[in-house]
């Protein structure tokens, strides 16, 4: 997922921190690697952060699965995955996960006459959609959601990442939680063997590929949609509700979770029960080799997230991402210098 969108903002958003906080005298790097999703954050934390730490943050948005396997391999020294990574191998490979912020995706349509949060969606027709059983825009199942809209006969094009994408990952979750005919068939994962439609690379390969593509549907992260203007819809919520994506539809869905039962902090943001909640939400992950393979490192890690939990929820929130509890930020840096 690639976000240079954002590069401007962040430096833009930065800039009002840093001339209050106090230089440092001893100066650290460290490197991370994965989500494009989460790169905006940890390049505008870092940009902050090295100031106030003396740590500096050589990031690489290579995507989530690279992200895995970057600090399975040892090659960086924190790697960075919006799909959580399986017990199993946390355990085999000595990785300590935790999540970071949370953010939602969202589709993004090209369909003639109809502006943006005017069609509402349900899981389940996403899901025909991208399997191919749903295939006009006046589709009988799409109009019965739009009572009053007036939809075109128009042939629908699903667009989806040719890459392995932690957001492709996000998406399929959804709709294999929508729709048991998806799970069986298609599954959830960065990358599956999709049924039709076109794919692109990258968030900015779905949105032009929708953007020139009449009666065009993809999916990206939130900001990207907002930040380039792109017609977003609304979508039928775990409460029944019509939801616009924003801050405070993630807000709620995150309000929802469940984190006293998330299993190494891999909480489950998909439709919860918000009245108003986003139902397409995630956590992006940070890995971290425990115990550390490098102990000079493995500290300047932790002094990066230990400062950036504490002083970056006002930068998070102005890059469209929703911050974690104060609650679960102290767990994870509690488990975290305990080495669980």
């Amino acid at each position: 997922m690639r976000f240079s969108v954002r590069s401007g903002m962040c430096l833009a958003v930065m800039t009002t921190f840093l001339t209050a906080l106090p230089a440092v005298s001893r100066a650290e790097s460290v490197t991370g690697a994965g989500s494009s999703f989460a790169a905006p954050i940890y390049e505008g934390w870092g940009a902050v952060a090295k100031s106030a730490t003396g740590v500096t943050v050589n990031y690489q948005s290579v995507g989530s699965s690279a992200g895995q396997n970057q600090i399975v391999a040892g090659t960086v020294d924190f790697g960075a995955s919006d799909a959580p990574m399986d017990a199993q191998k946390l355990e085999t490979n000595h990785l300590f996960q935790f999540p970071t912020v949370m953010g939602g995706i969202v589709p993004v349509v090209n369909i003639p006459g109809v502006k943006p949060d005017t069609v509402t969606l349900s899981g389940d027709v996403l899901a025909d959609i991208y399997a191919g059983t749903i295939t006009s825009w006046n589709d009988p199942k799409i109009v019965a959601l739009n009572p009053g809209v007036k939809l075109p006969e128009v042939a629908i094009a699903p667009v989806h990442r040719a890459d392995g994408s932690g957001t492709t990952f996000v998406f399929t979750s959804y709709l294999a939680g929508s729709s048991s005919s998806w799970k069986e068939n298609y599954g959830a994962s960065t990358s599956i063997s999709w049924p039709g439609g076109l794919g692109a690379r990258g968030n900015d390969g779905v949105a032009a590929t929708v953007q020139n593509t009449e009666g065009g549907i993809g999916y990206v992260e939130y900001a990207y949609a907002s930040r380039n203007h792109l017609t977003t819809i609304r979508l039928r919520n775990h409460a029944g509700a019509s939801v616009v994506a924003g801050m405070n539809s993630f807000s709620q869905a995150a309000q929802a979770a469940e984190w006293d039962h998330a299993t190494h902090f891999a909480v489950n943001l998909l439709d919860t029960d918000g009245k108003e909640a986003w139902p397409i939400m995630s956590a992006t992950y940070v890995l971290v080799p425990v115990p550390a393979r490098n102990p000079d490192r493995d500290q300047a890690v932790q002094k990066f997230f230990s400062w950036s939990f504490n002083n970056g929820d006002a930068i998070a929130t102005k890059l469209d991402y929703v911050p974690l509890p104060k609650t679960v930020k102290d767990n994870i840096m509690s488990a975290w210098k305990n080495g669980k």
